[in-house]
């Protein structure tokens, strides 16, 4: 990794260090001999500033950071003793508004934010969901945001579907954030779900292992059955065998979208109440009416975050949180289990 050094000369000297100032952090690099040869972008995406490669490729263009004191290209390739500097902008403020939404945290600190999510809530604005979302209620809640990819804003490193509760965490500053996205991208974070399921399994557990990509003719949705699908992994464990009906572990090893609603609907075994993959997911079909009552009252995919583990991104210590399971998913399992007791008698 390289190490920053003292900018303002034309030679810089050691030892180390990050200058900041009015308009935003300045920095210089001298580069070594191990990283001759090396693209500038992906020099400075390694380098101890909190940048992805998309982030300094944009800064090079605008001629933020320069080589030799000169504006280059984002490709260019260093030489040992070159020097790279330049400055990061200060955080800008969000233009989204901060409301006082209710959140249920679980944990909080000057790096994270860990949140258990309810159903129904978006996780982040976009055009039909400009406001009530979680980044509303987190902009509200959270007084002390650090600049994330140059803005003041939360840093959703992972996403939970609309309708889908649990677990999340969030970072709070730059460096949380590229800390989780590289745990999330390495596959080091333990994401378990809990989701119930039309049908019986034949085995107690297995693993689904399908690509996922855009559906060939119906793009808001994901599907198993595609030319251009990414890598999908999903593992499976029953926990209950209920009637018609299976209480599963779901942990997923990759995080494509809808994958856990996509590989099980693959399986013939979609969720209960998921509208979008499989009619059997649908109240309608259901014939008894107490469970179709609590399917209506649920109103959504019965799937749950259950728990989350990583390494916090300051400390490095390993770090577990856990959402029980939500009344209404617990409603219909306690609908399922009288069932089978009064069928008993």
């Amino acid at each position: 990794m390289p190490n920053p050094i003292k900018n303002d000369f034309p030679n810089p000297p050691n030892p180390p260090l990050l200058k900041g100032g009015e308009g935003g952090l300045h920095f210089s690099f001298r580069v070594a001999e191990k990283d001759q040869g090396r693209r500038l972008d992906q020099f400075l995406s390694e380098a101890d500033l909190n940048l992805s490669r998309s982030q300094a490729k944009k800064l090079i263009e605008a001629g933020a950071i320069l080589l030799n004191q000169k504006p280059t290209k984002p490709s260019a390739h260093l030489k040992a003793g070159e020097v790279v500097s330049g400055t990061l902008p200060q955080p800008k403020p969000l233009s989204l508004k901060p409301e006082p939404l209710p959140l249920t945290i679980l944990y909080e600190d000057s790096s994270i934010i860990v949140i258990d999510k309810p159903p129904g809530m978006v996780v982040h604005p976009a055009a039909g969901n400009p406001s009530g979302t979680l980044v509303n209620a987190l902009l509200y809640h959270c007084k002390d945001l650090g600049g994330i990819n140059g803005v003041l804003r939360p840093g959703i490193v992972h996403r939970l579907d609309k309708d889908t509760s649990g677990v999340m965490v969030v970072a709070k500053d730059d460096e949380a954030y590229h800390q989780l996205t590289k745990q999330f991208k390495n596959r080091t974070v333990e994401k378990v779900y809990l989701a119930i399921a039309y049908g019986q399994f034949g085995k107690e557990e297995g693993l689904i292992d399908s690509p996922i990509g855009r559906h060939p003719s119906e793009r808001k949705r994901m599907s198993t059955r595609t030319k251009k699908g990414r890598m999908a992994v999903t593992q499976w464990k029953v926990l209950e065998r209920l009637d018609g009906f299976t209480l599963l572990e779901i942990t997923p090893q990759t995080g494509r979208t809808h994958q856990i609603r996509v590989h099980l609907s693959s399986m013939g075994h979609p969720l209960l109440g998921d509208p979008v993959y499989g009619r059997k997911g649908r109240p309608g079909s259901i014939h008894d009416p107490g469970l179709k009552e609590c399917v209506k009252r649920m109103d959504r995919q019965a799937l749950h975050a259950h728990r989350l583990g990583f390494n916090h991104p300051r400390t490095g210590e390993r770090v577990q949180f856990v959402s029980p399971i939500p009344q209404d998913m617990r409603e219909v399992l306690e609908w399922l289990r009288s069932k089978a007791k009064r069928e008993i008698l």
